[in-house]
């Protein structure tokens, strides 16, 4: 017997892991280049910026999403 949802599960996974991945290589390529441009400062104040943003994401899609407790069953 195998897994029922390995095919539904790696095709829809496939065009996440492209995008992850080429918008992984755009970034650094960013990165580089505006390091060698303008200074590791840009560079630094750009990546806490990003790095605070994704944390507001991770926050409200973990946290945010919640379903809140309601008052119990049969009162």
């Amino acid at each position: 017997m195998g897994d029922p949802f390995k095919d539904t599960s790696s095709v829809a996974m496939n065009p996440v892991i492209k995008f992850t991945t080429l918008f992984g290589l755009l970034a650094v390529e960013l990165a580089v280049t505006l390091t060698l441009e303008s200074g590791p400062g840009l560079s630094r104040v750009l990546a806490a910026g990003f790095f605070a943003l994704s944390v507001v994401f991770v926050w409200r899609s973990f946290y945010g999403m919640r379903i809140r407790g309601g008052a119990p069953a049969g009162a």
